[in-house]
């Protein structure tokens, strides 16, 4: 049963909060997706939550067909189901290699009004009209940086030498930071999103496992019988000034080592997917679009392509994951590389999130500027990397990084010396 109510614009945040916060209490899975109304192309998530009490995983969901709406979350080490690969690293989290749900109620918001899908709309929206909202300030955490400066700078010049002797074109290569606290991850969600609202947003749950996440990549989206990719390379920090902010957002475009980035991953979607697309259709709709968010400006490449007929998800997933901009080029070589020289499993980091809906339209983002908690045993961790190419410098990458992940520090409040 669906029912429509009015809000007023000026209630939607609150009553956002009041909603997760029941999903929280009713149920072992939900995910709330945000776009925050940032202009994107080819737009953001829906805002809408979607909750359940069970999962399914993804031999489930080949096994049937698809009926109703699907929520689900692939992490990075489920390449190790597609190719011959491992992910031996410590994992600071233990989480699975992918879940999925299909909601049992979900909460469509739109600016004056709500539509709730359930067997009770109305005795759901008077529940949670009633609950009194939590108040909950997070303390500071206490970060450790996995991976200390001279230790990125000799991973980096590792890499670059990879690079040289013909191994690899460019590497995305990652650090982590990991923390203890009794932290909530609810409240920890709506402020990250106060600093850095994205448009590719989620709060997600399953079983107590949560990722608290605003990111601006799309990896996979599909309208009618089109596959649109959307990978980002290409980072510069942004001013409050505006002649000055014009100035970063063109040097990113007039940015060489930017575009070669830029342009070794678009190669690389596009050999993806060809693998599903009909013969001739692969085509580059953008090539280096520069878009401004709160902390940094991007450079995003849109690839697009003609989907083949009676593609399963899991055929799309298999010819196309990991994102090519998480990795780089060739993808399995620095697949490789990344598990030698990275020393942390990524887990949920660096995944995918998304929906499938029963005509067959997915909507997937890239898990990045993300927080990892784990609500049991009170502990969590973020990550963040960059590409590394021949001419890449340690200490303008490792600031790079920084500057990816000023939003989380702001929000974990922690003021960290990681020398």
């Amino acid at each position: 049963m669906v029912r429509t109510y009015e809000i007023s614009k000026s209630e939607q945040l609150y009553l956002k909060k009041l909603f997760v916060q029941w999903a929280r209490k009713n149920f072992s899975h939900f995910v709330l997706f945000e776009n925050h109304q940032v202009p994107y192309p080819h737009g953001g998530f829906p805002d809408v939550l979607y909750a359940a009490s069970k999962s399914i995983s993804i031999e489930d969901l080949a096994l049937e067909k698809q009926e109703e709406i699907v929520v689900g979350l692939v992490s990075y080490d489920f390449k190790n189901k597609i190719e011959k690969l491992s992910s031996d690293n410590l994992a600071l989290v233990d989480l699975p290699d992918d879940v999925f749900f299909v909601p049992e109620v979900s909460i469509c918001f739109e600016p004056n009004q709500l539509s709730i899908t359930s067997s009770d709309p109305d005795k759901l929206y008077e529940e949670v009209r009633s609950l009194t909202p939590f108040s909950i300030k997070n303390q500071d955490v206490k970060l450790r940086n996995l991976t200390s400066k001279a230790g990125y700078r000799d991973n980096v010049n590792a890499i670059k030498n990879h690079i040289l002797e013909g191994d690899i074109y460019e590497m995305n290569y990652c650090m982590a930071f990991e923390f203890e606290a009794n932290w909530n991850p609810i409240q920890g969600y709506f402020d990250l999103v106060r600093h850095s609202a994205m448009p590719f947003s989620a709060l997600f749950q399953a079983s107590g496992k949560y990722i608290v996440c605003a990111s601006p990549e799309r990896f996979l989206k599909i309208e009618n019988t089109q596959i649109i990719a959307q990978p980002i390379k290409g980072t510069i920090k942004r001013s409050r000034d505006k002649a000055t902010d014009d100035i970063l957002a063109n040097q990113l475009l007039a940015s060489e080592k930017e575009r070669a980035e830029n342009l070794m991953i678009v190669d690389l979607m596009r050999n993806d997917l060809s693998k599903i697309a009909k013969t001739g259709t692969v085509d580059v709709e953008e090539l280096f679009g520069v878009y401004p968010f709160p902390k940094v400006h991007q450079m995003i490449s849109t690839v697009t392509a003609s989907l083949k007929k009676e593609l399963s998800f899991s055929q799309i997933l298999e010819a196309t994951f990991p994102m090519g901009s998480m990795t780089g080029a060739p993808k399995i070589k620095c697949m490789e590389l990344i598990e030698k020289y990275e020393n942390f499993k990524r887990g949920w980091f660096s995944g995918s999130l998304g929906y499938i809906m029963p005509n067959g339209e997915i909507d997937w983002n890239v898990i990045i500027r993300s927080i990892i908690y784990d609500e049991e045993g009170k502990k969590g961790y973020f990550a963040v990397g960059s590409a590394i190419t021949s001419d890449a410098d340690a200490d303008y990458e490792y600031e790079e990084c920084m500057l990816k992940a000023s939003a989380i520090l702001d929000t974990l409040s922690s003021k960290p010396n990681f020398d």
